[in-house]
């Protein structure tokens, strides 16, 4: 019986994360396996920013996803067939500063993955804009380039009307109501929707929004309930995860970020938050990433608050059961 796509036996022909040393000048880092159309870079032992980097916007751009500011021109960091060719900047610490370790996270854009990222200008005006998943998002933020907005958040599971809610990437706060943000319209196999705010629609603006569908043995997003305790909620998500992120979504808490490289055994311990630039690697128990899900192993309110609502995203390292029907085994 084939459980996914025979395409996606294979997680990491289009995400992988991969960790490297900043030199402060110029240098190559292979070992990606493909061409990266987005990488989202952070220093793990210094306090300097996410930094964002994609094909669309031109990777001689980068977002930080952590602050409302809009992007800001750098050095071009060239994308190859096998991972980057990095210049350093002085804007972008977080990519290539000297005797830094770094975390990249690295996405192929395919339709096949269930990965498509959108450029668009924004008219100020609700509207719908077309895409190319040929499925529907699950996951999308949205970031204006040009101005100083929130970088917005909608996720299919956040609250039982999502469209009508966002999270901020860059911030900590709980679910939000606005009908200027995603038009509470939901998104469809062939469009989504912006209303009129600045974040996702300012007139005029060069916007991006990158778009995720969830797919079988590769990736997913959705929700747990706290408990508040050390023995947390397991959360099925059918592969081994390569990379996890949580939010509290009905209070306030970090966007935490574990990955199957920063540790390679259980328990994971090295997090990041995706919403504070101040913080390097986090050393304390999280998460379990197991063969066919994780488990939350932590009592923080970041991530495990009793009668909490969390949303997360998952992509995988390889699924449980592949095409074939032979599975994968636990870290």
């Amino acid at each position: 019986m084939a459980y996914i796509d025979s395409n996606l036996n294979d997680p990491e022909d289009f995400f992988i994360v991969k960790l490297y040393t900043g030199n402060g000048g110029n240098q190559t880092i292979t070992g990606v396996g493909f061409q990266p159309d987005f990488v989202w870079f952070k220093t793990r032992d210094g306090t300097h920013a996410h930094a964002l980097v994609d094909d669309v916007s031109g990777t001689d751009k980068v977002i930080h996803s952590n602050t409302t500011q809009a992007e800001q021109s750098i050095a071009n960091q060239t994308f190859n067939s096998d991972g980057y060719a990095l210049v350093q900047d002085g804007t972008a610490n977080s990519i290539n500063s000297d005797g830094n370790s770094k975390v990249a996270w690295n996405w192929k854009e395919s339709a096949t993955a269930g990965f498509d990222m959108v450029g668009y200008t924004g008219n100020a005006t609700g509207r719908t804009i077309a895409h190319s998943l040929s499925a529907v998002p699950h996951f999308m933020f949205i970031t204006n380039r040009d101005s100083a907005t929130n970088n917005h958040v909608y996720h299919h599971k956040n609250t039982s009307a999502p469209a009508t809610d966002y999270l901020k990437l860059n911030d900590n706060s709980a679910t939000a109501d606005a009908a200027s943000v995603f038009n509470d319209t939901d998104p469809t196999s062939s469009v989504f929707s912006v209303g009129t705010g600045d974040g996702t629609n300012k007139n005029t603006d060069n916007i991006v929004a990158y778009l995720f569908s969830q797919k079988q043995g590769f990736s997913k997003f959705g929700t747990y309930y706290g408990n508040g305790n050390n023995d947390g909620s397991f959360v099925y998500l059918g592969f081994r995860p390569a990379f996890v992120m949580c939010k509290r979504s009905s209070d306030t808490g970090n966007w935490g970020m574990n990955d199957n490289k920063r540790d390679t055994i259980n328990y994971t311990s090295h997090t990041c938050d995706a919403n504070n630039s101040t913080d390097a690697d986090d050393v304390a128990i999280r998460t379990d990433l197991l063969s066919n899900g994780f488990k939350i192993r932590t009592d923080s309110s970041n991530w495990n608050a009793s009668g909490s609502i969390y949303i997360f995203i998952a992509f995988a390292e390889s699924p449980f059961v592949n095409s074939s029907g032979v599975p994968n085994n636990a870290r």
